[in-house]
């Protein structure tokens, strides 16, 4: 597993309209400009956000996009999981039942389903105010 450029930007995004601390939209440029990041591509993934109600967007003069929960109420884990799809770490995982035709013989499908719950719950333990604010983020998970 490999975390995108995609999937990076949007924990810029989120981290940068949690650190506004408004209830007021933000308006694309702002957020571009902030995280040097293109307002074409950035369009993109705030697309992606707001499809998935992550953010709530709101077109024309005084639009932009808020965030459509508490920072604290969005992991990491969600937000990656709209952007990257599957964060599995081999792609036999992808699809639930496995379909794999070696599903009952593979020594090593236990190995990945093992690393995929660590991953998916240290993901899920993480929160954007964790990120926004300082919160130590990450520094309490326990294996």
């Amino acid at each position: 597993m490999k975390i995108t450029s995609r999937g990076r930007y949007a924990l810029k995004v989120m981290i940068d309209i949690a650190e506004q601390r408004s209830d007021d939209y933000i308006k694309l440029n702002d957020i571009a400009a902030r995280q040097s990041i293109s307002e074409k591509y950035l369009e993109s993934i705030i697309a992606s956000l707001t499809k998935q109600g992550l953010l709530i967007g709101v077109r024309g003069k005084g639009g932009g996009y808020k965030l459509s929960k508490k920072p604290e109420e969005y992991t990491v884990g969600s937000i990656l999981k709209v952007t990257e799809g599957s964060l599995t770490p081999v792609s036999c995982m992808d699809c639930k039942p496995n379909t794999c035709v070696s599903v009952e013989t593979c020594k090593t499908l236990p190995l990945w389903e093992g690393l995929d719950r660590v991953i998916d719950n240290y993901l899920e333990s993480v929160t954007i105010a964790d990120l926004a604010f300082g919160k130590n983020a990450g520094d309490n998970y326990v294996i």
